[in-house]
């Protein structure tokens, strides 16, 4: 039985997938069987799955259904495994892996059985931590806050930086809302708890999504910075017209979903405002709509 069931979703980045794929054949000390969705890429990234990675299990999309459709086709197959794996790992093709990093993940988890989520610290490649991998939800307040850019402008202040959490010592193992879909391992337990990604979101947010499913249900979210992997990061998306207006599409959904019916009109009328004017025109088209139920709605609520 292999103890790690990792799902890796690939637009367009052949050779920093087969980077990825061959770090992780490098590991050491763990079993683990990885599926690679191909989301329609254009540069033949499948058929160097195929030639080079012959014993992956490549998914062949031929649609680009978003980040959140693309996992669910693999979550479904490891689910559906028996045994499943008692861990599953949402993996980024922009990533590389030290050869210890799933065993030290897997050991965080058997000293922590509180745990439903671990992520490691990713680090770019220009040495920087990646912010993302260590996050607040995004609340009405620090919505606010993130709108004005104030967290940008106070890194260091509790109030303002909570979002990303940039006033921690990145080397510190700290309880979290939310780790980052690049690198998110979790209890395969929690996800038939919680269900599976959210597809309303096309890119960005569906990480944030599941990590309140799974937290609602009682479980914890640990970044563990002892184990750190390499994210270039924005590979898929840097030249995508598409993904500035899906960011703050997908902030719109997570408000309109976790918080809109909580908050009191004037702050939300203030918080939509500020997306509205962030998203531009389609989205403010796609505000005045009522917001439909997800594509797999069966598959997220119980």
């Amino acid at each position: 039985m292999s103890e790690i069931g990792i799902v890796i979703v690939n637009y367009n980045t052949r050779d920093r997938l087969r980077d990825c794929l061959t770090s992780l054949q490098a590991s050491r000390g763990v079993s683990f069987v990885v599926f690679v969705v191909d989301n329609d890429s254009p540069d033949g990234s499948a058929a160097m799955v195929r030639a080079e990675f012959p014993q992956v299990p490549l998914i062949e999309s031929t649609i680009n259904g978003g980040y959140a459709y693309a996992n669910n086709l693999a979550l479904r197959e490891i689910l559906a495994l028996d045994p499943a794996p008692p861990f599953t790992l949402l993996l980024n093709p922009d990533t590389v892996l030290p050869p210890d990093a799933l065993a030290q993940m897997l050991a965080f988890f058997a000293a922590h059985p509180d745990a439903g989520i671990v992520g490691p610290k990713l680090v770019m490649a220009d040495g920087k931590l990646d912010n993302a991998c260590r996050r607040s939800f995004p609340s009405p307040e620090l919505s606010i806050y993130h709108v004005l850019g104030l967290d940008d402008r106070f890194p260091k202040s509790k109030r303002f930086a909570r979002y990303e959490m940039t006033f921690l010592d990145e080397n510190e193992t700290t309880e979290v809302d939310s780790v980052v879909g690049a690198f998110m391992m979790l209890r395969t337990e929690t996800l038939r708890q919680a269900g599976l990604l959210d597809e309303s979101y096309f890119m960005y947010g569906e990480d944030l999504d599941l990590a309140l499913r799974i937290k609602q249900r009682g479980w914890k979210v640990y970044y563990y910075p002892a184990v750190q992997v390499l994210h270039y990061k924005r590979e898929a998306s840097r030249h995508s017209e598409r993904a500035p207006y899906e960011f703050w599409r997908a902030g719109y959904i997570f408000y309109k979903k976790h918080y809109a019916d909580k908050t009191p009109l004037p702050l939300r009328a203030m918080i939509v405002c500020g997306l509205a004017v962030k998203g531009g025109m389609k989205l403010v088209r796609e505000m005045l709509r009522p917001l439909p139920p997800p594509p797999n709605a069966s598959e997220i609520y119980s």
